[in-house]
């Protein structure tokens, strides 16, 4: 039985086979969506499921394609789970509802059973069942009426409490009242919203793999359990650690969420994982805040609760449902952070190659603390996986406003890859989002910090602060994680003039096997990253949990960079030897065209070079150093590619 939970419309009910298993997160074809393949024994298109006015009418605003996007008057307010039985809350005119869906086995013409308890009926309120074409009987509180060729209960107003079953089916009239009169189970729901008997007591265990400790930087594996009771897909969309920093919690693309515990022990240790939910659609970011684990699905911020203390999740409360959810396979969700007032902050993506449908479509985007209201802080993104942000000046005091990194992915309007440090109501130059920007010239779009060429990183991924406390002299560094690549690089960057601008540059490590999306720094100081392969990358492995640590050797990464009349200056963690040098620049070209290729690439000369004193800093002479949409800078064997807006002076 199927419920649209923006309209909380029971849409249909099909016997025999489940779907087809098309779509990006199961074949991963674009384009296609998951179908019900078996027999639909009814449908109910459009409109309200639930309703306290005019039966049925659909208030929600409607998109540039003239459809209602967005959740409607009555809520969607969550999930219960009790056994095999679930239980959909649904607030509705300032009470709850609840209906718990159920069916009898009735060979060719099954029968399915609606049971629905409301609280506080104040006034008249109305659930539409099946087409006139079904037969329906009522037992409990309610009147079956008929509303413009639909059956309808009507329940009736000023009375404490409503309790009603519907069954519906196609068989003879006569043999489903004589069903219904012998059907047994309690009408009363409430026992089913305290939480249930476990669903998945099962763990699977692994054991991590200790990183070779002779590097800069040392890789712990933490292996998936790929084989597992429930043939659960593990490729992880984001993991958040849980309140007292021992375990995480890690969400797969395809919707289970795992609890994992043994990570914070050293190398080699036993890992143990437990299912703790399933059925979410598409979470791609994991946050606790104040205790309560939240994680971000494509359409809705659920909070997972935990009802009875058995470690599984009795509850999946919808705890802000304004995702505006078209057919389109790209629209991801991504990314979940919170600041310290305790509101979330999330990336929706725009429609591929399509113009966009809904305003969320191409956008950053801030949930209140309480889950009441969604802002749109920034616009014209294409493909942002996830966000980043920092509430703090460089003294430790808490700033006036937070500060953004919102990564993209080149595509139409969108050139090469970028790296965006977000300022609040800015456009970032995707034409197909949802944008009141009608300029399509570049200087009508915010410009990223940093252009990222295919080469360097074909998909950037979520960015992340290293605690000041941790890696050492790496402290408030920025990285950038890599989907594309599986490797992390540090981000180096300066203001000059009011503009943003700086470089990539690999960490000293050897790529993971997977996509690194998102990262999160441990209580022990060390970094932890997950991620999963789905298309056009070169890690192809197809998920991965690991942990990186910091290690002894120098790592002679670039943490500064400045861009200057006639000179260019590097400042390293670590003092240099090898001098070695070579620049090069070009310029790209934003167009509706996927990408750019790179236009008037050139070499520039670097006429001398100088070190400083304690070797961390050189400072190159350039003299046809200019502004550039890119340059690739070679220094010893580090390379580093960036982008320069405005030249300060020496």
């Amino acid at each position: 039985m199927v419920y649209d939970h923006d309209t909380m419309t029971n849409v249909t009910a099909t016997t025999g086979s489940f779907v087809d298993w098309k779509g990006i997160a199961f074949d991963g074809s674009h384009g296609t969506h998951t179908s019900l393949t078996g027999e639909r024994h009814f449908i109910n298109a459009g409109g309200l499921g639930y309703s306290t006015g005019e039966p049925f009418s659909d208030p929600r605003p409607k998109g540039k394609d003239g459809k209602p996007y967005g959740p409607g008057p009555t809520a969607f307010k969550g999930l219960f789970k009790h056994g095999n039985k679930t239980v959909l809350a649904i607030g509705t005119n300032g009470t709850t509802a609840l209906e718990s869906p159920s069916w009898i086995d009735y060979g060719s013409t099954p029968i399915f059973v609606r049971t629905i308890n409301i609280n506080n009926v104040i006034t008249s309120h109305y659930v539409r069942l099946a087409p006139e074409s079904m037969n329906v009987v009522v037992r409990g509180d309610g009147k079956l009426i008929k509303e413009k060729g639909d059956w309808v209960l009507e329940m009736p107003n000023n009375i404490r409490e409503v309790k009603a079953r519907v069954f519906l089916s196609k068989c003879d009239p006569g043999s489903l009242n004589t069903l219904a009169a012998n059907f047994n189970e309690p009408m009363d729901l409430t026992p089913l919203t305290k939480g249930g008997p476990a669903q998945w007591p099962q763990t699977v265990t692994t054991t991590s793999v200790a990183g070779k400790e002779d590097g800069a930087f040392i890789a712990d594996d933490f292996p998936l359990p790929l084989e597992n009771p429930f043939h659960s897909w593990m490729r992880p969309g984001g993991f958040d650690f849980t309140p007292d920093g021992k375990a995480a919690i890690v969400a797969m693309w395809n919707g289970d969420v795992w609890r994992v515990d043994g990570v914070m022990e050293r190398a080699p240790a036993k890992l143990t994982w437990r299912r703790i939910a399933s059925g979410l659609f598409q979470p791609l970011g994991v946050k606790y805040r104040d205790g309560e684990l939240f994680v971000l699905c494509r359409d809705q911020l659920a909070k997972l609760v935990d009802l009875n203390g058995d470690g599984e999740t009795d509850f999946i409360e919808c705890f802000n449902s304004d995702h505006q959810v078209t057919e389109h396979f790209h629209e991801f969700a991504m990314g979940l952070q919170t600041d310290v007032a305790g509101n979330f902050y999330y990336a929706k993506s725009g429609r591929h190659a399509l113009d966009s449908v809904v305003p969320q479509h191409g956008t950053l985007l801030r949930v209140s603390h309480d889950g009441g209201s969604t802002e749109i802080l920034a616009t014209g993104f294409r493909a942002a996986n996830g966000v980043c942000l920092n509430e703090y000046n460089d003294d430790g005091t808490l700033a006036a406003q937070p500060t953004f990194f919102v990564t993209d992915q080149e595509g139409f309007w969108t050139p090469k890859n970028r790296i965006n440090r977000v300022k609040v109501g800015g456009f970032y130059g995707n034409m197909y989002g949802y944008t009141s920007v009608t300029d399509e010239s570049d200087s009508a779009m915010e410009q990223p910090m940093v252009w990222i060429t295919n080469d360097k990183d074909r998909s950037p991924a979520e960015m992340i602060w290293v605690p000041k406390n941790a890696w050492g002299n790496l402290g408030g560094s920025l990285l950038n994680l890599s989907y594309g690549t599986g490797k992390a690089f540090i981000v180096p960057h300066e203001e000059v003039n009011g503009k943003w601008q700086g470089a990539v540059c690999e960490l000293p490590m050897p790529a993971f096997a997977t996509g690194i999306m998102r990262g999160r720094f441990g209580s022990d100081g060390a970094l932890y990253t997950c991620g999963m392969f789905a298309w056009a990358g070169n890690a192809t492995s197809p998920g991965g949990f690991h942990r990186i640590r910091r290690g002894n050797k120098p790592a002679q990464v670039p943490l500064a960079v400045h861009a200057m009349k006639g000179a260019m200056s590097v400042t390293f963690s670590d003092p240099i030897t090898d001098t070695k040098n070579a620049m090069r620049v070009w310029a790209l070209k934003r167009t509706k065209n996927y990408g750019s290729k790179h236009h008037d690439e050139h070499e520039l000369t670097i006429r001398s070079v100088k070190l400083s004193e304690d070797k961390k800093t050189i400072t190159l002479d350039v003299p046809d150093l200019a502004p550039t949409w890119c340059y690739e800078l070679k220094i010893g064997d580090r390379v580093l590619h960036g982008t320069i807006h405005q030249l300060s002076n020496p």
